[in-house]
């Protein structure tokens, strides 16, 4: 390893001297918030970007491996919706002082958990709406607001976002996520760092298939 250090997913501050990138899992207390090995963040506290987040709902953030989070990303969750069913979307019954109940759970637009894949990179102050599902290898542009699901290995950008293009095609896609280097182990990661970041997407593919058969 560099340095002769082995990577560690539950040290804070995985860059020498630098306070201003944290991994998230080690600094997790949410049980509603889940996040896999080396995921990081440009900030120094994950869950002030988690808002409208609440214990009663019972909603969860989940985010797999080696994610990487710009700063100023929010991701907003259920808590945040309104009625939108009745003619007044206003919220009387969480301010003191109004005679209105909680409306049914069955008149609250509820869109489920928000569910971020492995290796997925978030760009700078975007916004990831409830119920959202990212793939694997995803990319989010930078100021985007994310309404609807994406897929494995495409790029996303602008407000609502919208596919640019995929990353890669099928065949590669599909070699990619059939191979899912993140479940591997440290060491294995270690050493396929040269064909992680390989830019001859032929030889990648050629590789793939070896170690797939």
């Amino acid at each position: 390893m560099n340095d002769k250090k082995r990577p560690d997913p539950n040290t804070v501050y995985p860059i020498a001297g630098y306070d201003r990138e944290i991994y998230i899992k080690p600094t997790i207390r949410n049980p509603n918030i889940i996040v896999g090995d080396f995921s990081y963040i440009a900030d120094t506290d994950f869950e002030r970007h988690v808002t409208h987040h609440y214990e009663w709902l019972g909603d969860k953030l989940i985010i797999g491996k080696f994610c990487q989070i710009a700063a100023g990303v929010e991701f907003i969750m259920n808590g945040a919706n309104h009625q939108m069913n009745a003619v007044s979307t206003f919220p009387f019954y969480t301010l003191e002082g109004w005679n209105m109940a909680p409306p049914a759970s069955a008149d609250m637009p509820f869109k489920g958990n928000t569910v971020i894949g492995n290796d997925v990179w978030i760009g700078q102050n975007a916004v990831i709406l409830p119920g959202v599902h990212i793939g694997d290898g995803a990319i989010i542009g930078a100021c985007s607001v994310v309404g609807s699901d994406v897929n494995p290995y495409s790029i996303v950008a602008g407000n609502p976002a919208k596919l640019i293009r995929k990353r890669f095609d099928e065949e590669l896609i599909g070699l990619l996520l059939d191979f899912k280097w993140w479940e591997k182990s440290i060491e294995e990661i270690d050493c396929l760092i040269p064909l992680l970041t390989c830019s001859d997407l032929d030889l990648v593919k050629s590789e793939l298939k070896k170690r797939l058969n």
